[in-house]
């Protein structure tokens, strides 16, 4: 033999260990186990415990009814007449009843303790080998006591003759091997019984663990209680909102991120999802009534991205949400921009075209006529301007009319602000109102485009505090019983722009109007196109005092001198 072979095992290596299982299923099921049969030998020794008990009472009040029944007037007449013998009346009597009842021993005795009767006929004529005063007292006696023919369990009562007086007492035993018999004669039965129990109790045990396994996978508890804390840090670090639902659609389950993309708080836990989030196509989407991928959805200002699935233990389901605003907007801006940058294209070409016209004009020596050109041309984008900022006082608004002019023009498209229109310099959010102007001049190019006549019309008024804005357009317009579906996110008639989603611009403008306790709404055109209509309350500042003459008087005086 080698010396390898004759090495130590090694310190590292593994030895098959027994102890404490780690899997659910085998903590459970040995747990169950235990307790069966922890269980099943509590009742079984509380069974047997008053078992014994109770057949030594029923033993001697065995004894103590047929010494009742034995002790008749005859009997004390005979007791009282005749000698004690063997072949006696009281003797004959005593044996036929022990005989007939199965008792032990029948023993009659007289008020001296003398034996009349006995099942060993040598014993009659003796004194009883137990102290009889207590029965011959007049009381009658139960008890588990050792006499000539052993252990057994009697019964004594005293024997009155016909006038009442005690003549003597009547002993009655019932073998105590009898009643030991009895109860081992019960314990393989009871057993039988409690094992038929414990294997009950361990097959539901086993049932039930099994059914646990399934749905723990097999896993230990630090495996599951591991798992638990990786989840809860898991959904309350992702920057992705989760939502579970149970299979009668309430939530379960919301992470942080959840709440703060929908605007609810930890108390919407448990709440059904309708209760939780009011009727909408939020709501629709999260409960899956509305199907797909990707689904678009808006809640209050975000614009989100939804996805539902389905689990299929429990009915219910997981929904995620991600926030799109910021990358809707830069899709917006991106297809703005490209708009914008064709605009300039087609400007450049025809500023080229001007450039090579002024440059004819100059070389044939038209001087006149060259500066009639281009004062014409800086005029015609000078009176667009100055048109929008005499009836628009709030710069970014008016900024953002003229470039959409700009670009309506190169489409074809006459986009002017319409007589009596006036906005004041006092608007409270300008990002807001340019958002709802943004949406509802791009659909109205949009639509207009390639008609005849193309025009766009936009009107602001107004009143106290309160702004209504009208955008019409002179294209095909909305059918009527579209006019609704319009404001639903993700309702398009539209090809896919270039961030690949469309159906938010309506719904943001109608969001942010009955943000503001406004409306927004649209109707037919008066010449045939659509004419949008919002109401945007509380979104002008509170006018500024003006100074009255007669405190502007002095100060002119004042700066005067």
């Amino acid at each position: 033999m080698s010396p390898a072979d004759t090495s130590p095992p090694r310190p590292g290596a593994r030895r098959r260990r027994f102890g404490w299982p780690r899997r659910v299923f085998s903590q459970v099921l040995l747990m169950q186990l235990v307790i069966a049969t922890g269980v099943t030998v509590l009742a079984t020794g509380l069974f047997l415990a008053p078992l014994s008990a109770q057949l030594d009472d029923e033993a001697m009040r065995r004894a103590l009814a047929i010494a009742g029944s034995t002790a008749s007037p005859r009997l004390a007449a005979d007791l009282t007449t005749t000698p004690p013998s063997a072949r006696g009346p009281v003797q004959t009597e005593a044996e036929r009843i022990r005989v007939s009842t199965g008792a032990e021993y029948v023993v009659v005795m007289d008020t001296r303790g003398v034996r009349w009767s006995h099942t060993d006929p040598g014993e009659i004529g003796r004194r009883v080998s137990t102290d009889p005063s207590t029965v011959l007292a007049g009381r009658e006696v139960m008890e588990i006591d050792s006499g000539t023919l052993g252990r057994s369990a009697r019964g004594k009562t005293p024997l009155r003759d016909a006038d009442g007086r005690i003549v003597g007492a009547i002993s009655v035993g019932i073998e105590y091997d009898s009643v030991r018999d009895r109860l081992l004669a019960a314990i393989p039965g009871l057993l039988a019984y409690a094992g038929g129990a414990l294997a009950a109790g361990a097959l539901a045990a086993y049932l039930i663990s099994r059914r646990l396994q399934r749905q723990t996978h097999d896993l230990a508890f630090s495996d599951i209680s591991a798992l638990l804390a990786e989840r809860e840090a898991m959904l309350h670090g992702i920057r992705e909102g989760v939502v579970a639902l149970d299979r009668h659609g309430s939530v379960r389950l919301m992470n942080d991120e959840a709440q703060r993309l929908l605007g609810l708080g930890p108390e919407a836990t448990g709440r059904p999802l309708d209760e939780v989030l009011g009727r909408g196509r939020t709501a629709d989407v999260l409960a899956g009534r509305v199907t797909g991928e990707d689904l678009v959805t808006v809640r209050g200002h975000r614009v989100l991205i939804a996805n539902r699935m389905p689990t299929d233990d429990d009915g219910g389901a997981v929904a995620t949400l991600r926030d799109r605003t910021e990358l809707e907007r830069l899709g917006r801006e991106l297809d703005s921009t490209r708009g914008l940058i064709d605009a300039l294209r087609a400007q450049d070409h025809e500023h080229a075209n001007r450039m090579h016209t002024l440059l004819g004009l100059l070389e044939l020596e038209m001087h006149e006529e060259a500066v009639e050109f281009v004062t014409e041309v800086v005029g015609v984008h000078r009176a667009t301007a100055e048109q929008v900022t005499e009836k628009v006082h709030d710069p970014l608004l008016a900024a953002l009319l003229v470039g959409k002019a700009t670009v309506a023009a190169e489409r074809g498209v006459s986009l002017r602000i319409a007589p009596g229109s006036l906005l004041p310099d006092r608007l409270v959010d300008p990002r807001e109102l340019v958002t709802v102007v943004g949406n509802l001049v791009d659909n109205a190019l949009d639509a207009a485009a390639g008609t005849p006549g193309a025009r766009i019309d936009v009107s602001f008024r107004a009143e106290a505090r309160t702004v209504v804005l009208r955008v019409t357009d002179t294209g095909p317009g909305v059918p009527e019983e579209s006019r609704e579906l319009i404001f639903t996110e993700g309702w398009t008639t539209k090809a896919l722009p270039s961030h690949g989603k469309r159906g938010l611009g309506l719904a943001l403008v109608r969001r942010l109007a009955e943000r503001r306790g406004g409306s927004a709404h649209v109707a037919g055109g008066p010449e045939g196109g659509a004419e949008f209509t919002v109401v945007l309350p509380d979104a002008l500042t509170e006018p500024e005092p003006h100074p009255d003459a007669t405190s502007a008087e002095p100060e002119a005086v004042k700066g005067a001198r």
